[in-house]
């Protein structure tokens, strides 16, 4: 049976100062540390679960995620597929604002709608602004009509989709067990197409980090049953947490 399993990255220092991260490449708080352990030990004790392949994006969170998951099931050893498909949605120019200071000077309304309307994308920055991805040396192998300035979840879901088909679903067609780190809005943009959630409904979907999510899967890549690993409440908990940030 095709498995796989989602992991949004532990908290990062940006998510604890509630400011607006996107491709911006910022490490693991102390916190997202601990999650990410706690997550490595949940899968660890997960009966039967045997991970064969992983896949994250480019940016450091989700990096040191996988490895320090890994480290805690003492499979460090495992292949690893890097791809800039699965980094954050680019937020633009609100990259590096704080979210509830945003809303204050913008709106809660407007805020809302740049961080969770399915087809709305933040302004944009210039070609020239150091939060454009031309300017950082690991998309040198990106060309530039592929880069983003600004992402809304559709145009994340549009990048997203050619490695899910061409990298991860073959795997899993393979029948191997597929981890995927990544973050908030990729997953979201892979929950999407895997529980065919309609783009009015994912607004209201939302990742908790560190909290691992198992999917068994047909052989068409059905899903056949969904869940989160551990405490189903600490889970609800999180993703709601999330929900509320622009408020904070």
């Amino acid at each position: 049976m095709p498995t796989l399993v989602i992991l949004r990255h532990g908290q990062s220092t940006w998510n604890a100062e509630n400011r607006f991260t996107g491709w911006v490449d910022v490490d693991l708080s102390e916190r997202g540390e601990s999650e990410a352990r706690e997550a490595g030990r949940l899968l660890a004790a997960e009966p039967g679960l045997e991970l064969d392949t992983v896949h994250t994006s480019l940016l450091t969170r989700a990096v040191r995620t996988a490895n320090l998951v890994l480290d805690e099931m003492q499979r460090s050893y495992l292949g690893v597929q890097r791809s800039w498909r699965l980094n954050e949605r680019h937020y633009g120019a609100l990259q590096g604002l704080n979210k509830s200071e945003t809303a204050n000077l913008h709106g809660l309304e407007q805020v809302k709608i740049w961080r969770r309307s399915y087809d709305i994308a933040p302004p944009p920055v210039r070609l020239d602004d150091e939060n454009h991805p031309m300017n950082d040396a690991r998309y040198r192998g990106v060309p530039l009509s592929a880069l983003p300035a600004t992402e809304c979840l559709a145009d994340v879901v549009r990048r997203l989709l050619p490695y899910w088909e061409d990298d991860i679903a073959p795997q899993l067609i393979e029948g191997r067990t597929v981890f995927v780190v990544a973050h908030g809005n990729s997953l979201r943009a892979l929950v999407k197409q895997l529980e065919s959630i309609s783009d009015a409904d994912i607004v209201g979907l939302d990742i908790p980090t560190g909290v691992p999510r198992i999917y068994e899967l047909d052989d068409q890549l059905g899903v056949i049953r969904a869940r989160y690993l551990g405490d189903a409440e600490v889970a609800k908990a999180a993703a709601e947490a999330v929900a509320r940030q622009a408020e904070q």
